[in-house]
Order: structure tokens, then sequence, then C-alpha cells
């Protein structure tokens, strides 16, 4: 099988061209510089450097690759998460996502591409009670940054679901970790403001967070390629509340505990989105990628070093 990576050097485009290398298809990737040129061409993809904005430069590119299955995982993300930063990259990311993924879908279809398999969301479902599944509806009612953000998803998935003679499949990701990502322990911007203390847990901390490793999320989309066509959750097993996941990662990174402070206190100093995701944010269940899928995430690895620090018997 021929496939095509838009978004092949990101956090999760860098192992996901290595685990398709892996299973032996031919892998092409678009990038938007020579330096990405040479790190695809060095986990054994062929590579082509295009604006995906640039709907001509997109379409040639696809027309000459003619790949089977396009997987989009385009993001336009800042290197430090904070809230500043990560509302100064809102408009762009979302040009990115929505402007630029359909006009690489726009370009798979004419070159006879029959799946497209899409980056989403698992961890904006609106309240309810236990892990969502993808039956239910995203978080339409929420802080204006993430009602943003869900509206982008909604679209996207819409477009990739519902397009005549193409197989649609969005794989709703949970928060990645691992190499290259926010929460790398070597380089990640969210381990950083743990370690200087500026990470906190807010209010409650009882928003539930869905993670997923960067590898496990790149193992799913591979398989996602001979998939029945649909939504799939790609979270791991672990879904913890703030004030349980953020203590353990400041201990699995050995730093000092993270301060705590109240929503007001929060709104203040880093707004509304914040105080949503530390009180508000629903897990999400992962039964269906596991069924069809063949899903098997690793335990989430500073909760597994917290329970044997504590004597627990990990499941």
């Amino acid at each position: 099988m021929r496939v095509l990576v838009a978004g092949a050097t990101g956090a999760i485009g860098r192992p996901l061209i290595s685990a398709l290398v892996d299973s032996r298809r031919e892998v092409f990737g678009i990038t938007n510089s020579e330096r990405g040129v040479q790190t695809l061409r060095e986990r054994g993809a062929e590579a082509f450097v295009a604006d995906v904005l640039d709907r001509n430069a997109i379409q040639a590119v696809i027309r000459k690759v003619r790949p089977e299955a396009v997987i989009d995982e385009l993001t336009s993300l800042p290197k430090d998460y904070t809230p500043a930063e990560m509302r100064a990259a809102s408009e762009r990311d979302r040009k990115i996502r929505f402007v630029g993924g359909r006009n690489i879908q726009d370009a798979a279809i004419a070159a006879g591409a029959r799946r497209y398999i899409v980056q989403s969301t698992g961890f904006f479902y609106a309240p309810g009670t236990g892990l969502a599944t993808e039956t239910e509806p995203l978080a339409s009612e929420a802080s204006p940054g993430i009602v943003g953000s869900v509206r982008t998803y909604m679209q996207i998935e819409d477009r990739a679901l519902n397009t005549p003679d193409l197989e649609g499949i969005t794989l709703r990701y949970g928060f990645f970790y691992g190499p290259g990502t926010y929460h790398d322990p070597a380089t990640g911007s969210i381990s950083r403001q743990v370690r200087e203390r500026q990470y906190p847990v807010i209010g409650s901390g009882q928003g539930v967070f869905s993670f997923v490793h960067v590898e496990d999320a790149a193992a799913a989309t591979v398989a996602a390629l001979e998939a029945d066509p649909g939504v799939y959750n790609v979270v791991d097993d672990d879904p913890s509340e703030m004030n349980i996941w953020l203590p353990a990662f400041a201990r699995f990174l050995g730093a000092p505990a993270p301060p705590e402070i109240t929503e007001a206190e929060a709104l203040r100093t880093a707004g509304e989105d914040s105080v949503y995701y530390a009180t508000r944010l629903r897990g999400a269940s992962n039964g269906r990628a596991k069924h069809k899928l063949g899903f098997a995430p690793r335990k989430l690895e500073w909760l597994s070093r917290t329970e044997a620090a504590l004597g627990a018997h990990p499941s």
C-alpha cells in the first residue's frame, strides 16, 4: 500500500513514519522544510517539501505520489505549551488543520486515494457519567478556546466521514506523551514547567485527562489503514484526574510537588481554558479501538512508577 502522511515530522508524524516503514508500506511524507526532508529520508520514507496552504503545490505532490491512503496529522502548535502561546497559535493551527487539511483531502480524492485518516480530539467530550465513547457528543458548551477547537474538529470529522467514495477515519487521540512531546522528560515544555513549579493543580483538579504514548498512537494509526471506517478513541487505559496525574508526573521527573491555586487565581493568570482543563475535562473509553484496531496501549509511565513506589501491583 502506498501511504502519504501530511504533518510527517510532527510529534506523532515521526514515530508514525517509522511504524509505517516497519510495516512494509510504501511511505511518503510532506514536510515544510529541507530539514524535515532529511528526517523523513533517515526514517526510510520518500519526502516532499510543500506548503499545505498552497493548493496547487499539494495537488502536484499527491498527483505524483498517487497514494492509496492519506494520513492527515497536520498541526501548527507552539514549542512552549503555555496558555498565552496556545492562544497566539490558535488561528494558525486552525487554518493549517482546516484549510490545509481540505487541500490534502481534495487532492487525495482527485488522485484516486480510497482511504483518508485524520487526527481529532479524544479529550474534549461533553460532560457526562463515566468514560466517553465515540457515540457521545464533543463539548460544544465550554470555555471559548475549547469551543473553537471543538467546532474545528467537528467540521474536519464531518468532512472526513461524509465524503462519497472515500473511506474516512477520524482518530481521537489523547494528550500525547513520549519523545518529542510536551511531556518529554528531557525536552518537553510541560516537563520544564513542572520542574519550575509553573504548572499548578487548579481548584479541585478533578478534570480527567486521557493520555496516549505517541508510539502507541502511531501503532493504532497503522492499524487503521485496514480497519472499518469511522471514529476511534485512541487513548490509554489510565484516564486520571489532574490532582492524581500531575503530582505523579512531578515525582516521576524528580520535581517538587506542583503548587495548588484557586480557580479565581487561574482565571486571572491563565484564563478560562486552563480552568476548564483542570476541572471539567472528561476521560475517554478506548474499548472500540482495542476491539477493532487491536490497540494495546502501555500503562501511563508515571502512574506505574508511583504504584511501584507505593508497593502496589499495576494492573
